[in-house]
């Protein structure tokens, strides 16, 4: 049995949190959800060899909206640290590992957004993880996003870049660490659950267990209805009816946009491309209108996203809770 860590990386909207259901449902793993710590954490307060360092980045964890329900023994955490290796992947695993004594299980896990940015940093802390990476067809994934959150973020052209470059460090950790690094369709575990499950456990080191399948680890994904930004279904329930979805929400100039420039990628996943039929008025739109705007949209994203890798992700100041939140939080 591998009792190393499983982190699940991936963009949002392409079942990270339906998979965290699942896992969570084993009685072998706790797994927390969207704690960001190697996004908003990982040398963003200096060394924490130095106790005001760590004192600083310690207070803004008790602080932290998505870390507030773990109830973190602060005392206990610094006692813990200050005996081995004073690094961020090891006050991380003191944290995770908190949450999983208080579980009673032996293996910790998280689910993330983008964790595959610091798969190298992961595999070189915990040598024994796992990663399970999810991919979406990146119109469903798109326009799951859109439905979700009623916005376009950046339009199709963003739309189609965030998912490129996914799929980028995905193919290429999968190749690097290929023993360590796992892809899992969504459309795949969807609709064939049992025998996925059944696959990602032979690949942590796991016994599968029906159990998963119930989604009782984690009762609020589960109660809210599913893996679904349009509907509701009955708890427990993993639906396909999301899959295509796309074409109810996307337009075929949108369309015809992440398909052009997200084709080679979705041949590797085995997404087949639309038949787009555009209108000579919609055709001149699309060439000289939506491909510019696009591509533009497409190049400030990566433009930002360089910047962001360079300089860190600082926690966002709406992640923090106030004094009242944070009783509030503890008497609960």
């Amino acid at each position: 049995m591998n009792n190393g860590p499983i982190f699940i990386a991936g963009l949002e909207r392409s079942g990270t949190s339906l998979i965290y259901a699942l896992l969570a449902s084993h009685p072998n793993i706790a797994m927390t959800r969207r704690t960001n710590l190697w996004t908003y954490f990982y040398n963003q307060y200096g060394d924490l060899r130095e106790p005001e360092k760590f004192e600083r980045c310690l207070r803004d964890m008790l602080r932290y909206k998505r870390l507030l329900p773990i109830h973190l023994d602060a005392e206990r955490l610094r006692r813990d640290f200050k005996q081995g290796d004073k690094t961020y992947p090891r006050l991380f695993a003191l944290i995770e590992e908190q949450f999983a004594r208080r579980l009673g299980r032996p293996r910790w896990g998280d689910k993330s957004l983008n964790t595959e940015r610091y798969a190298d940093l992961i595999f070189e802390a915990y040598p024994n993880a796992r990663i399970l990476h999810m991919m979406r067809d990146p119109r469903d994934r798109y326009a799951s996003a859109v439905a979700r959150w009623k916005v376009s973020r950046g339009g199709s052209g963003a739309g189609s870049a965030v998912w490129l470059s996914s799929l980028k460090l995905a193919m290429c950790h999968r190749e690097r660490y290929p023993d360590r690094y796992k892809i899992v369709r969504y459309e795949t575990l969807a609709s064939r659950p049992e025998e996925t499950l059944r696959d990602i456990c032979d690949f942590i080191g796991e016994e599968y267990t029906p159990l998963m399948l119930s989604m009782k680890g984690a009762e609020q994904f589960r109660d809210e209805g599913g893996n679904s930004s349009y509907e509701q279904y009955e708890p427990g329930h993993i639906s396909t009816r999301s899959i295509g979805r796309f074409r109810q929400v996307l337009s075929p100039r949108q369309i015809a946009f992440m398909q052009m420039v997200c084709r080679g990628g979705m041949s590797v996943f085995e997404y087949e491309a639309d038949r787009v039929r555009l209108s000579m008025p919609e055709s001149l739109l699309f060439l000289f209108f939506d491909i510019p705007v696009n591509y533009v949209s497409m190049l400030a994203w990566s433009v930002r996203e360089a910047f962001l890798n360079r300089v860190g992700r600082p926690l966002p100041s709406y992640r923090i809770v106030n004094d009242a939140e944070q009783v509030r939080a503890g008497a609960s």
